[in-house]
């Protein structure tokens, strides 16, 4: 194992010490959801703040086994040696920074929602869209269609847009934080939808292309 990989490891380990530190300092029930205003909205049982570690345990772990089990093992072996870790890292710090801020709350810190995940997510999606340009096909990682699934070209000119529609929206979500309502998750969530549809549409338009071309 890569010497660096120690780094998640104990970010994960860490989460694991807060969650056995904290759990008997918790009321009965914990925030476990907030609405579109950024207000709690629902509760759960303290216990609940082992999930979050969990998960993060379980994605660590499938990232490990990922190349032992791609079929595209060669693309996936290149993209590990040089993004893998940066994206763990990124989405571990992610988890970690709301796990924390969820603690906070249940702590009785007056945080609002809105001003943590919104710059959150837009670092988040920044970082896809850096990574995702240099991803080769594989089953697991980057726009996975049908087409960019079947062609190396539909794959690579779909993951050039897709990182620029990825850090087009990181931007926007970032800014988004200053303009917050309670509307924000419907303003956030709707251009997140129609992204997603456009990258799909996308993908099956340069395939068709590609085909014609072919002929």
């Amino acid at each position: 194992m890569d010497k660096k990989e120690i780094i998640p490891i104990c970010l994960i380990l860490f989460m694991f010490i807060l969650a056995f530190y904290s759990y008997p300092k918790l009321p009965e029930k914990v925030p476990s959801h907030w609405n579109s205003s950024g207000e709690i909205d629902n509760y759960s049982n303290k216990f609940v703040i082992f999930l979050i570690p969990i998960i993060l345990l379980g994605i660590y772990l499938l990232f490990l086994i990922i190349p032992k089990i791609e079929v595209f093992k060669k693309n996936i072996d290149e993209f590990y040696k040089t993004y893998m870790f940066g994206f763990k890292l990124v989405l571990i710090l992610f988890f970690m920074a709301l796990y924390i801020f969820t603690l906070l709350v249940t702590f009785n810190y007056n945080l609002k929602i809105n001003y943590f995940i919104f710059p959150a997510l837009g670092v988040l999606f920044y970082y896809i869209g850096y990574m995702i340009k240099n991803v080769k096909r594989n089953f697991f990682i980057g726009i996975r269609t049908p087409w960019t699934l079947a062609n190396d070209k539909v794959w690579k000119k779909t993951h050039e847009r897709g990182s620029l529609v990825f850090k087009i929206l990181g931007v926007y979500t970032f800014i988004f934080t200053f303009f917050t309502s309670k509307y924000s998750f419907l303003f956030f969530l709707i251009p997140l939808l129609i992204l997603i549809i456009y990258l799909f549409v996308y993908s099956y338009l340069i395939f068709k292309k590609e085909k014609v071309n072919k002929l």
